[in-house]
């Protein structure tokens, strides 16, 4: 399950999650940069994030080596 294949593809989608995850929470009723709660917006990216490697662990046993959970059919 952790091939170098897998790895990369965890990576990428935690990276995905936590950018998100920090947007989301930085923009909802925040109005500037100075009114932004930053120790609560990255507390909440970084759950995501955890949440997001746990769940490709998860998907690792199903599909192919990556951090899908269904097969991918990637022409090389």
């Amino acid at each position: 399950m952790f091939t170098k294949t897998f790895l990369k593809d965890t990576a990428e989608r935690a990276v995905k999650t936590f950018a998100q995850s920090m947007v989301a929470v930085m923009t909802a009723g925040a109005t500037g940069v100075l009114d932004v709660d930053w120790v609560n917006a990255l507390s909440v990216s970084l759950l995501a994030t955890l949440v997001s490697v746990l769940t490709s662990i998860g998907s690792g046993a199903v599909g192919d080596q990556s951090a899908s959970a269904v097969k991918l059919n990637k022409e090389e």
